[in-house]
């Protein structure tokens, strides 16, 4: 089963053809990722199983996703989880588009973990100046306006602001503050 997860993580490639209107940035979505993967999953004999669980934790609520290969030969199985939190409020959704956009985000995660998707270009590209996504979450919410936003997300690290999880997280502050 390794070997041939190995192969399609090598073979899998998985251009970033959408922008985010808001950052102007390139991105990935998962239905891209999953398109992709179909192809080079069957071929090897690996089915392919997303299962999202909605997780209590510390009074938030979390979509947690399990992302499998599943050998049609030896019935093993291959792991990796990816979870994302669900905005308390977002305006413009009603409970279920807020559910599915966590679900969207994990989803994602999970798949990145699973075929080793790596946004990074270089070894420059991990230089955060010593600003930890944690730190860009905390700069990012203290933004009460728009404007305040963007020129939050301005003063981040280049690297920050093409983390997926900085971007997600600063995308959530936009939506909840219009």
């Amino acid at each position: 089963m390794m070997e041939k997860l190995i192969k399609i993580q090598q073979e899998l490639k998985v251009p970033k053809n959408n922008t985010n209107s808001f950052g102007g940035y390139k991105y990935r979505s998962c239905e891209d990722i999953v398109e992709a993967a179909k192809p080079l999953c069957h071929r090897e004999g690996l089915a392919l199983i997303l299962k999202d669980e909605v997780v209590e934790v510390g009074g938030r609520v979390y979509v947690k996703t399990t992302a499998q290969l599943i050998s049609s030969e030896t019935k093993e199985i291959t792991v990796a989880e990816g979870w994302a939190r669900e905005a308390e409020v977002k305006k413009g959704m009603d409970e279920a588009q807020i559910t599915g956009s966590a679900s969207s985000y994990a989803r994602k995660y999970a798949l990145n973990g699973l075929f080793a998707i790596d946004d990074t270009k270089d070894a420059d590209a991990t230089n955060t100046h010593e600003v930890s996504p944690t730190e860009a979450f905390t700069i990012l919410s203290k933004a009460t306006t728009l404007d305040e936003l963007t020129k939050a997300f301005k003063s981040l690290p280049v690297t920050l602001q093409k983390d997926t999880e900085v971007i997600a997280k600063a995308t959530e502050i936009k939506n909840n503050l219009q």
